[in-house]
């Protein structure tokens, strides 16, 4: 008896904490829900099939990569550059990766498989922030996955809806509503910046990738984000220096 209600209460939690990252990332998918329905308009005015566009949401799940690869398809791009520069795009996923693995190394393969797979920047944002008071290895996989899934279910939704009634407003991808993913961008970076380092990353990757749009293949965002690091590196080394030289000086007293 006590081993089943052990067992009751740890699937209770594990849907709590499944609802509560669900919960948490809803400011997020209504800020993508116009990404979605736009991406599935320009593949209804494109060349490929319905069930192309909708295949790529449920495979590829990545918008901004989904853009850029029907832009290239629509411009009879080989394989080879669609490939090489949508891996580009998303090479940001491995800092992500970096930052999280500490909180997910200790979980199956199949989790850390699966959370992988659902892992975006809004997801990201989310998990993080949910991780990053936590000591590594003490959180569970549910929050993760469940903030994953309902951005992933969002994301199939209003492919779907720009799929089926984009046509009915040809007028839809001019209107200016791709700024709301530009404003999830803005909600995901802006409460991260919260020292010196951090705002001065933030600072000079932007600047850069301003600077430097004109690279092809989306290499000068790649190079702006790898610059905007090294400098947050940088300062989060030498504040560690100036921490430690005078915890070495007070104690030499």
């Amino acid at each position: 008896m006590t081993h089943s209600r052990t067992g009751q209460s740890a699937q209770t939690g594990h849907l709590k904490e499944f609802t509560a990252g669900a919960r948490d990332i809803i400011s997020m998918m209504v800020g993508s829900a116009p990404f979605g329905v736009i991406f599935g308009t320009l593949v209804a005015s494109g060349p490929l099939h319905l069930w192309h566009g909708q295949l790529m949401s449920l495979v590829v799940f990545a918008g901004s990569a989904q853009f850029i690869a029907l832009g290239l398809i629509a411009g009879h791009a080989s394989f080879a550059v669609i490939w090489a520069t949508t891996l580009v795009v998303n090479l940001r996923h491995v800092l992500y990766s970096a930052t999280l693995a500490p909180h997910v190394a200790h979980l199956p393969a199949r989790w850390r498989w699966a959370l992988g797979a659902l892992l975006t920047d809004e997801v990201f944002a989310v998990a993080w922030e949910h991780y990053r008071n936590r000591e590594p290895g003490t959180v569970g996989p549910h929050y993760f996955f469940g903030a994953g899934l309902a951005m992933y279910m969002n994301w199939q939704l209003w492919t779907v809806a720009g799929l089926l009634f984009g046509a009915a407003f040809p007028g839809l991808q001019s209107l200016g509503l791709d700024f709301a993913m530009v404003a999830t961008f803005i909600a995901i970076v802006v409460p991260q910046l919260v020292a010196l380092r951090y705002i001065a990353a933030a600072a000079t990757a932007g600047a850069l990738a301003f600077f430097w749009q004109a690279w092809p293949y989306k290499l000068g965002l790649l190079g702006a984000v790898f610059v905007g690091v090294a400098v947050g590196v940088l300062l989060s080394t030498s504040g560690l220096g100036l921490r430690r030289a005078r915890q070495s000086a007070e104690g030499s007293r």
